[in-house]
């Protein structure tokens, strides 16, 4: 690939992120409902759905860095949506009695964001590239 022309625009790099910002737009608006972040929307589902999960497993999950679950978890504390008990090394997380009557609501905005980007981009497509993205993070 020579770095003329539109080919050069179009790289992985730019590419994936042009991605990442209008999913990233998409995501916002069908989170809004709950005044949170499609990350902190996400994260605080698991918590709800996993009472006592360990930040560990968020990680693995959510394929975030350990920073990061900490920030979004301390910004879920402030909102008293979450607490976090320590007993020795382990750290576990709770939902608090707010965060649990959120859940249903939680569960209408990620399905929101799933039938806006499935309109968009097909059911299938939509499938084939969230596995592509996951085996190619996989590998990377």
């Amino acid at each position: 690939m020579n770095a003329s022309g539109s080919r050069y625009c179009k790289c992985m790099y730019f590419a994936a992120n042009a991605l990442a910002r209008k999913m990233e737009k998409l995501a916002e608006s069908s989170w809004k409902k709950v005044n949170l972040s499609p990350s902190h929307g996400y994260l605080l589902m698991m918590i709800v759905d996993f009472p006592g999960i360990q930040p560990s497993a968020l990680v693995e999950e959510l394929l975030l860095a350990p920073s990061t679950i900490t920030r979004l978890i301390e910004k879920l504390e402030e909102k008293k949506l979450v607490t976090r008990k320590t007993e020795g090394k382990i750290t576990n997380i709770y939902p608090t009695k707010k965060a649990k009557t959120l859940r249903p609501l939680l569960q209408t905005c990620l399905v929101e964001f799933y039938e806006n980007y499935c309109a968009i981009l097909g059911k299938e497509e939509s499938a084939g590239l969230v596995h592509a993205m996951n085996a190619l993070t996989d590998k990377l």
